[in-house]
């Protein structure tokens, strides 16, 4: 039985442009929400094929806000509305009559949000902040000692990506809070900041540094023999087996140096085809997938069947392949109802709709709500990043998470980064006791998480079924990295499987494909399964229901390349790729200064502003690109940015390394870098929330608690606190003997 999907009767006005606007307008279009798209005369900023996917789900209006009649229909249909989208530069709404002070003093119950570059209170508040200007001052173009410092550049936007994902993530927050508080409020997300979640624990720093790599990672890329390349992630149980059925035991435990056994690694994986690899990792259970690029996955059995990639028709690519529904909820599922509107489709019937829909009214609440989720409870039992940062995220709005490991691991994998701000308890679910434990923590639980492969949560006795007949309105959260259908549903996985199987892997490498610089699959996955959470607990304080939501990491890849998973008569695959890339075109590339590199990012006819570089204004292309190349050693890196700042062009150092950006004082001055001392390893350095939200704002937490810390609070919770020193001595509960991993 499935209910109107979620948002039907929320009316979300679309003032977005590229990417960041759009796509999470779309996210909620895709759940069911009344999106009204109001373009400049001319259509999108941003002409591409991928608005065929952003665009999705929503009506049309062509509006000039220059002129005073088309801001006078804009702002009365702000007033109307539940939802406002601009990612414009801080203060351009403002100037156009449509700003966040006005609109929400016409309509209190209004959610506004703000998706700029860089924040009203960042001092790059004005810069233009390209896709490539953000990636440059977020170390996701990080350099290469291996190519002489240059930078990488990758075509994958994390910034607009993240910024459109969390965005859907606070809207349905803050939908939530107005449920319980009667009023809106004003939510701002910095595409900058937003970039800080992808990073994620690529940003702890322990005493300052990055804790050591191992000297040898069994997580590869191999050379296959049929030419092709294969991702091995040695990091699950049946590891030790792949490796006696491959005969690398023998040269692991021989103790040879990182250098040979990698050697012996690339030999052996020569000796089979790609195919032939994944069929022994399905066999035995363990992680590796073949590599694909994107073309490839749009014709992928997994893709298809699990429905994250289908078919579609739009009114100028005909019909085209591209992303489906990314969150899935079991009773308010989502759906592509209708394809890209037509430039102005619906310009009367929504102009008639201005004289007739009354602005929302006013309705009293709990005005003292400081959280959106205050007062409610998740149990977590995810591991790694993925499921946690679901959890976290909950964590930060305010609900009361109980995080639940094993008390048989030696540690916690990034505990540090993805377990703040909950409580911790090590509990066996493998033994009659820890489950009787589980099923009274479940009786007050209002979400449960688990990111186990299908079917091992069945297996261990908690699978959905199970719950749902003990608590029929519990949200029930599932996370892996494939999806809940298809032929992959039931292998093992993590970030390195969602970027090889999707096209990211391939992409970014040259004669070898490479790993991206974040693990974004990851955190998108946790940050898209807490949308559908939020979304099902908005449904539930409707009509009392629970549900199953689930997302995987192949969903978030697939979400994070959607500006380029369209196929469709006439495609070329001709993106910017490989390890020697520097950006899509000369004016949008890294260049070297005369003490650095920089990128640049503007449009044909801006240089003619800058008058060091305006007589390049005429030149395009090779001769373009070359001409700047010799011009830019000519100054140091600041004198240019501030220079092509000052006449309108987009500019920003590249930030090499990601501790050099976490140390940084505009970030730690912007609470996007935090360092706590954690309980037996003393300062450690995080990440923090990217959302500024005028009522209920999002918390960094406390910082990680020590794995297991937290027993007693819990059980004396459901009544067994007493208990707590006999069930350490029957090894069900643990307190000690399980580290915080970094």
């Amino acid at each position: 039985m499935s209910d109107a999907c979620v948002l039907h009767g929320v009316r979300v006005i679309d003032f977005g442009q590229y990417m960041a606007g759009p796509m999470a307008a779309m996210l909620l279009a895709d759940q069911g929400a009344d999106v009204i798209r109001i373009d400049p005369p001319g259509g999108p900023r941003w002409n591409t094929p991928a608005n065929a996917t952003w665009n999705r789900n929503k009506r049309s209006i062509v509006l000039d806000l220059k002129q005073e009649a088309d801001r006078d229909i804009a702002r009365k249909l702000v007033a109307t509305a539940d939802v406002v989208i601009e990612n414009f530069r801080p203060g351009v709404m403002a100037r156009l009559g449509v700003g966040v002070a006005e609109m929400t003093a016409q309509n209190p119950r209004l959610i506004y949000c703000s998706l700029p570059g860089f924040g009203a209170d960042d001092p790059r508040s004005q810069v233009r902040a390209w896709e490539g200007v953000l990636g440059a001052a977020t170390a996701t173009y990080r350099s290469k000692p291996v190519y002489g410092g240059r930078p990488v550049y990758t075509v994958i936007p994390y910034s607009s990506a993240f910024g459109a994902f969390l965005c859907a993530v606070s809207v349905g927050m803050a939908l939530n809070a107005r449920e319980r508080s009667g009023v809106g409020q004003h939510v701002e997300i910095p595409l900058y900041d937003a970039t800080f979640t992808a990073i994620g624990e690529r940003g702890v720093l322990v005493n300052g540094k990055r804790e050591p790599e191992a000297s040898f990672n069994w997580n590869r890329i191999l050379p296959c023999k049929d030419g092709r390349w294969f991702q091995y992630n040695g990091s699950n149980k049946r590891f030790v087996t792949f490796l006696e059925k491959t005969g690398m035991k023998q040269w692991r435990d021989a103790g040879v140096s990182p250098k040979e056994l990698g050697q012996r690694f690339d030999e052996i994986a020569r000796t089979r085809t790609a195919s032939e690899w994944e069929a022994l990792c399905a066999e035995i259970g363990t992680e590796g997938v073949t590599i694909h690029t994107s073309a490839e996955w749009l014709v992928h059995k997994q893709a298809l069947e699990s429905a994250i990639i289908a078919d579609f028709t739009d009114p100028e690519l005909g019909k085209f392949r591209g992303p489906g529904i990314n969150v899935r909820l079991s009773r308010t599922p989502g759906a592509v109802r209708a394809p890209r509107p037509v430039l102005n489709a619906h310009h009367d019937e929504i102009i008639n709709e201005v004289s007739t829909r009354k602005p929302p009214a006013a309705q009293p609440g709990d005005t003292a709500l400081r959280a959106a989720l205050q007062g409610l409870r998740v149990l977590d039992l995810c591991i790694v990043l993925a499921g946690p940062t679901c959890g976290r995220t909950l964590a930060e709005f305010g609900a009361d998470v109980i995080k639940i490991d094993s008390p048989h691991v030696k540690k916690v994998l990034r505990h540090n980064d993805i377990n703040r701000a909950k409580r911790s308890i090590l509990l066996d679910l493998k033994t009659p006791e820890g489950l009787e434990i589980f099923w009274r923590l479940i009786a007050n639980a209002d979400v449960l998480l688990q990111n186990f492969r299908t079917g091992i949560a069945e297996k261990l006795g908690i699978g959905y079924d199970a719950v749902r007949a003990r608590r029929p309105d519990i949200i029930y959260g599932s996370m892996n990295t494939y999806g809940q259908q298809g032929p992959f549903r039931d292998r093992p996985g993590h970030e390195g499987l969602g970027q090889a199987v999707t096209g990211m892997t391939a992409r970014l490498g040259s004669e070898k494909p490479a790993a991206g610089p974040f693990p974004g699959n990851d955190y998108g996955t946790g940050l898209m399964a807490c949308y559908g959470v939020v979304l099902a607990l908005l449904n539930r304080r409707r009509t009392g229901q629970g549900q199953f939501v689930d997302s995987s990491l192949a969903y978030s890849a697939t979400m994070l390349q959607s500006a380029l998973m369209q196929d469709y008569p006439g495609k070329k695959w001709d993106e910017p790729h490989g390890q020697e890339a520097l950006g899509s075109g000369p004016l949008h590339r890294a260049y070297q200064a005369g003490d650095g590199w920089l990128f640049l990012g503007a449009r044909q006819g801006d240089l003619k502003r800058c008058p060091e570089l305006a007589d390049l204004a005429t030149m395009a292309g090779a001769d373009l690109e070359r001409a700047l190349e010799t011009r830019m050693p000519q100054r140091g890196v600041a004198d240019w940015v501030q220079r092509l700042t000052a006449s309108g062009i987009g500019a920003h150092r590249i930030v090499a390394t990601v501790p050099e950006l976490m140390q940084d004082d505009l970030v730690k001055a912007r609470g996007l870098s935090v360092t706590r001392d954690h309980t037996e390893y003393g300062p450690i350095t995080t990440t923090a929330p990217g959302i500024r939200m005028s009522r209920t704002p999002p918390l960094v937490g406390r910082p990680a608690p020590k794995p297991g810390s937290d027993a007693a609070s819990v059980l004396t919770e459901i009544g067994m606190g007493a208990e707590l020193d006999r069930l350490i001595r029957a090894h069900i509960i643990a307190v000690d003997g399980v580290a915080a991993g970094h």
